[in-house]
Formats: structure tokens, C-alpha cells, sequence
């Protein structure tokens, strides 16, 4: 559970709080968290349903793969490295370059260009062969966990700021992009099928693992996002750009502030590091099944790195690291890049369990999806209204981040056109969170 818990929760939560802060105020602010938590406990039961039916190390990939075709697996191999992968590094590296710049007092200017150094040495160093003795995932969850436990320990030593009180309520459109963040935060729960092929055979197993994740999740996000509208107030978290920082030195002063900055750059370094290297293999996979893109499947026979595959993600992370930059908040931009195509593959994703229901009736099923089909088809039905919210509320980053994806679907075409084979199951890119 330990290791399904650290797939899901990361520090980007605490770059989500300001912005749901911003669009919904007090307005059920925790219930909306509460909220996101069973909402993700839904979707993630008909991925249970899926990897302890399918049990394979693609997780999602392998799903959408067995029911739709080797195209859309394809499709889905392509965003994860053009948009899932490198803008979740470029998210993270925008994450941290805000908490160093926090009590250097750093505009954007040094922010950038400590996003961009974070970027540039550790894809030199996975060049390199000099990874980064980065913590393990389980350890990675403790420190974040700790980071978390501090945020909350700040929360409860300081004064209760002000309710503000007497306001309109949010709008639909505002309540929509509360959720959009919220449920980026919780993302992460469909990367856990991924230890189908390795948790021990068992009704219960996956089960436990995930479900049980996401529930002590929830309660952590609560008790974080409490305690940082509780300390600092409604506007104040709500402009804020390093709130957890800002909370521990109203705290403690700057040793406090210190303290969580050196846990969230640990927890960004480290998983900008470990997606660089899913991300490049994955890209180096589907370039040697792909004999028009040969030229990428270089691995070196004395660093042991596909190193132009790392060149080739960390180029195009460094690319949309400083594109999002130019619009002011990278790590809002990216959110908005990379949302409508997250959602887009979730609902595929619903909708494979229900395909394969029907095209695999004598497959035993471990775990079956309560109220089957009522479960999946709402949330067939909530990623298509997320899509919709991407498109009529977020900015031209989510025009983009289609955009991308049409292109990897004309490159897939043309590849295929050219006698390129489909990507394999093998080459299944899961986002580290």
C-alpha cells in the first residue's frame, strides 16, 4: 500500500490549494476535497476490476490497448511523452523552483531559470549514467508525509485567520476548476495498475492496495488543506505561491519555512529524476518498434542509458518548461496543457471496462466494479464534462495540449504509412506521482 500510496500523492498539493482557494473561497473548500477523494475511489474500482482481471506492468496502457486497438495504445504511448510525462516534469520543475524562490525572494526571472537548471541536470545527469542517489518510493512517501504532517502542525500553532463571510457563492465554471485541481492532485490512482504483475495473487490484493490509498490519502489532503485555509486565511492562501512555506515561518519562523521548502524540492528532484527515466525508456521502446524512428533506439553500451532518448525528453521538458513560463504561472499552465488529454484517456479508460466486459465474458474476475455498469459509465460521463470544463474554463494551454495530441495521431499515421510497427505493450509509459 506503501508504494500504491506514494504512485498517487506528491507535493503538487500544495501548489493546488491557492488556486482552489481562489475560484471557491470558503465555499465547501474541504468538502470538495472530500469530495475528490470518493469520486477517485470510484473511477479506481474499475481499474481494479481491470488489473486483477489482466494483470500486466502496462496498467493503462495494456487496458486501452486490449480494448481498442494497437492504434490508440499507440496514441496513448505518444502522449504520454509529448504531454503526460514532459509536462509533468515541467510542472514539478516549476513546483520547486517556486519553493526555492520563496525565501530567496526570487522573481520570475530566477524562477525560471532555477526551473530550467532542475530540468537540464537531471537529464545530464541521466546522460551521464550519474543518477541521483534519489529516495526510494517508500521513503519518498515519508518524506512527504512529513512535509505534510509539518504544514499541519503550522496550521494548528498559529492563530485561526478570519473567515471571510457575506460573498456570492462560486459559479458552476469556478466550482469546475476547483475540481479540475483537486482532482489533479488525487491523479495518479490509474498509474497504481501497474503493480498487478507484481502484488501476490489474491481476491482482495489490489483491492486493499489501492482503495486503501486513496482513502488515507483523502484524509491527509483534508487535514493539509484545512490547516493551510485555517493558518493563512482565505486570501491570503489564495494568492499565495509557496503556501506551505509561508504557513511554517508565520509559524516558526524561517527555520520552518526551510524545513518544508528541503522536503518539496527532495520530493519534485526525485520525481522529475524518476519520470526522466520511465519516460526516456519508454520512448526509447517505442523508437526500436518503430523502424522510422530507429535513430533514437540508441542505447550506450558503456553508460547503460538510452541516451537520446533522455535527450529528446529533457529537450522537450526543458521546451515546455519555458514556454509555461512566459504565461505567468508555469505550473497553472501546465495543469492546463495536460488536463484535457488526462481526462480523455480516463474516460477511455471507463469505457475499456465495460468493453472488455463484453468481449471477454469467460475471463475470471476477481473483483468486480459495484453496480457495474452504473459506476463506469459516470465516470465516462464525469471525464467527458472535464473535458468540456478543460476547453470552457482553463486557458489556451488546453487547446495546446490537444493540439499535440491530433499531431501524435497524424505522426502515428504517418509512421504506419511508412511500415512502422505499433508500440508494444512493453513500451506503456505510466506517469511517476
Amino acid at each position: 500500500m506503501l508504494l500504491a500510496l506514494g504512485m498517487i500523492m506528491s507535493t503538487d498539493a500544495l501548489k493546488t490549494a491557492p488556486t482552489v482557494a481562489l475560484n471557491i473561497g470558503h465555499w465547501h473548500f474541504i468538502g470538495l476535497w472530500v469530495l475528490g477523494g470518493l469520486i477517485s475511489m470510484v473511477g479506481a474500482l474499475s481499474y481494479v476490476e481491470m488489473a486483477s482481471s489482466f494483470p500486466d506492468a502496462g496498467g493503462e496502457y495494456s487496458f486501452l490497448r486490449r480494448a481498442w486497438g494497437e492504434r490508440l495504445g499507440a496514441l496513448y504511448a505518444w502522449s504520454r511523452f509529448a504531454i503526460m510525462h514532459t509536462g509533468w516534469i515541467a510542472l514539478m520543475a516549476h513546483l520547486a523552483a517556486d519553493y526555492m524562490a520563496a525565501p530567496l525572494g526570487l522573481g520570475a526571472g530566477g524562477r525560471l531559470v532555477l526551473a530550467l537548471a532542475v530540468v537540464a541536470g537531471l537529464t545530464g545527469l541521466n546522460v551521464a549514467h550519474v543518477r541521483l542517489g534519489f529516495l526510494t518510493q517508500a521513503l519518498l512517501v515519508v518524506a512527504v508525509a512529513l512535509g505534510f504532517g509539518c504544514v499541519a502542525a503550522a496550521g494548528l500553532s498559529v492563530p485561526a485567520a478570519p473567515v471571510l463571510t457575506g460573498g456570492p457563492p462560486p459559479t458552476s465554471g469556478a466550482v469546475a476548476v476547483g475540481l479540475i485541481y483537486i482532482f489533479l492532485a488525487y491523479g495518479g490512482w490509474s498509474d497504481a495498475a501497474t503493480l498487478s504483475a507484481e502484488l501476490r495473487p489474491g481476491r482482495h490484493g489490489m483491492l486493499i492496495t489501492v482503495i486503501g490509498s486513496i482513502a488515507l490519502l483523502t484524509v491527509i489532503y483534508v487535514t493539509l488543506n484545512w490547516a493551510l485555509m485555517r493558518g493563512l486565511g482565505e486570501a491570503a492562501l489564495a494568492r499565495a505561491s509557496a503556501p506551505a512555506a509561508d504557513l511554517a515561518q508565520q509559524a516558526w519562523g524561517w527555520p520552518g519555512a526551510v524545513l518544508v521548502v528541503v522536503v518539496v524540492v527532495i520530493s519534485a528532484v526525485a520525481n522529475i529524476n524518476s519520470t526522466i527515466i520511465v519516460c526516456s525508456r519508454t520512448t526509447y521502446a517505442a523508437a526500436r518498434d518503430m523502424p522510422a524512428l530507429a535513430v533514437l533506439a540508441h542505447w550506450h553500451p558503456t553508460r547503460g542509458t538510452p541516451t537520446r532518448a533522455v535527450l529528446l525528453v529533457g529537450g522537450f521538458s526543458l521546451l515546455l518548461t519555458l514556454l509555461s513560463a512566459l504565461t505567468g504561472s508555469g505550473f497553472n499552465a501546465m495543469v492546463d496543457y495536460m488536463t484535457p488529454v488526462y481526462w480523455l484517456f480516463i474516460g477511455l479508460g471507463m469505457a475499456a471496462a465495460i468493453r472488455l466486459r463484453l468481449i471477454h465474458p469467460e475471463q475470471e474476475r476477481p473483483i468486480r466494479t459495484p453496480l457495474f455498469p452504473l459506476f463506469p459509465a459516470s465516470f465516462v460521463l464525469l471525464a467527458v464534462y472535464m473535458i468540456y470544463s478543460s476547453f470552457a474554463h482553463l486557458g489556451l494551454g488546453a487547446l495546446l495540449g490537444a493540439g499535440v495530441l491530433a499531431a501524435g495521431a497524424g505522426l502515428e499515421a504517418a509512421l504506419r504509412r511508412r511500415g512502422g510497427q505499433s508500440v508494444p505493450p512493453g513500451a506503456a509509459a505510466i506517469r511517476s506521482n
